[in-house]
């Protein structure tokens, strides 16, 4: 299947760490701005509109430095609302939103609205959470209570979730349509949940044994099979902290440079993908902008950047040797 030589893409920024286990990724959607990245996609033919950042009642925040568990969970709760919203607006009106974070929270939000608009078009909708970490436990699993360790669990319908949870903004997805990719820091509780909902989980260790190709081949010809809606969640810890070290939770023996690039480049190539999160960007733990300039060269590989065209005709080897 061949991609569209252009999209028209809706960009917004979340600038949000209220999920997360340290502050920083708030700045995230603009330290990709300033690395490039609308010009980086208006360059590749894409029309892209910067729909600015969402934002959100601050009144709960009061004086405290860093507030307290309950107002963060209202503050990833009004963005979701927000996010699903803003996200099956833009399904609908045939463009692709791509969402840049703020921690992984925000995915509660734009993958409920993807999956809405998946379930009125009858579409079948699948997952790409390219990440270190699983980000399926519960609010009765979690060590932490960190609400970025919580997203997929809650849009694959785990139960453990409160009332406060639900609503209309809310969407599910069958975890069996969810793959993680690049995984190297699961919790026991969490490992089992992923087994027990049928969640493929492509550890570093498949990865090595088998390589990109043929693991990500496997995963886009079942979105192709079923002609489904792909979104990717980008995650950056899931690169290696040594070329991407702005990332707040991050874990050694990431994907490398051209691991990463060659996921997005097959991604691309497939056709599949309809909707984008770029997630946990922390530009204060970054050195130099170092790692938003990768996300920022990623994003324009997941979008048509190549080094070569791939559909080139090129003169039989053999042929050639005769004309000579």
């Amino acid at each position: 299947m061949s991609q569209p030589a252009t999209h028209a893409i809706d960009l917004f920024g979340i600038p949000s760490d209220a999920g997360a286990s340290c502050r920083g990724s708030g700045m995230g959607p603009e330290a990709m701005r300033v690395a490039g990245l609308l010009e980086t996609l208006a360059t590749l033919g894409h029309l892209v509109t910067d729909r600015g950042n969402i934002t959100w009642d601050e009144r709960a925040l009061g004086g405290t430095p860093w507030r307290l568990s309950n107002e963060r969970k209202a503050e990833v709760l009004d963005i979701a609302r927000q996010s699903s919203t803003l996200a099956l607006a833009s399904l609908g009106a045939g463009r692709l939103p791509a969402f840049v974070g703020g921690d992984h929270s925000l995915s509660m939000g734009t993958i409920s609205g993807v999956a809405r608009h998946c379930a009125q078009m009858g579409k079948p909708l699948f997952v790409l959470w390219v990440d270190a970490h699983g980000d399926f436990n519960t609010p009765a699993t979690s060590e932490t209570g960190n609400i970025h360790g919580m997203p997929l669990a809650l849009l694959c319908g785990e139960p453990d979730f409160g009332p406060e949870y639900d609503g209309e903004w809310r969407g599910l997805v069958d975890p069996r349509n969810v793959t993680i990719f690049g995984a190297r820091s699961i919790d026991r509780p969490e490992r089992q949940l992923l087994e027990m909902r049928g969640v493929d989980v492509i550890d570093m260790r498949r990865i090595d044994e088998m390589g990109v190709v043929a693991l990500m081949r496997e995963v886009l010809a079942r979105v192709e099979a079923a002609g489904g809606h792909l979104h990717v969640s980008l995650d950056v810890d899931a690169i290696d902290p040594a070329i991407a070290p702005g990332a707040g939770t991050p874990v050694a023996g990431g994907l490398t440079f051209r691991e990463a690039h060659l996921v997005m480049e097959m991604i691309h190539d497939s056709g599949t993908m309809g909707s984008l999160d770029i997630v946990e960007l922390n530009p204060y733990l970054d050195q130099a902008g170092m790692s938003a300039r990768l996300l920022v060269d990623l994003a324009a590989s997941l979008f048509g950047r190549q080094i070569m065209p791939r559909q080139t005709a090129r003169m039989d080897i053999n042929e050639a040797a005769t004309s000579i």
